[in-house]
């Protein structure tokens, strides 16, 4: 967890789920239009791992409902529900949430993308 999302932090995101799940065919990885994601350091990451980059048009949140609804669930039953002393806290139950939410294996796989 960042102070901003930026390139080096979507990379690093992206780095751990390649590192975790260790996919053997390509993963569709789907994201907006931000900058971090039309880098070319981003561009590199996905062909290096057999990723297909997938962006939707602008204003379309239709395509990205599952991780929109995840992130909802996340804040809604999470977040709100917390105060968190530093962000260090935060990231901490941040992730232990993730975790509970979904075992590897589960649908995790749908926040960057999914198998085809």
């Amino acid at each position: 967890m960042g102070a901003r999302m930026d390139r080096e932090l979507a990379i690093k995101a992206l780095l751990i789920a390649v590192w975790r799940r260790q996919p053997k065919q390509e993963v569709l990885v789907h994201s907006d239009q931000g900058s971090q994601f039309s880098s070319d350091d981003w561009q590199d990451l996905l062909r290096a791992h057999n990723l297909k980059p997938s962006m939707s048009r602008r204003g379309n949140c239709h395509d990205n409902a599952v991780a929109e609804s995840f992130f909802q669930l996340l804040k809604r039953e999470r977040i709100k529900q917390q105060t968190y002393l530093n962000r260090e806290d935060a990231r901490r139950d941040v992730f232990n949430y993730i975790e509970m939410f979904s075992p590897p294996g589960d649908a995790i796989v749908s926040i960057m993308g999914y198998h085809q």
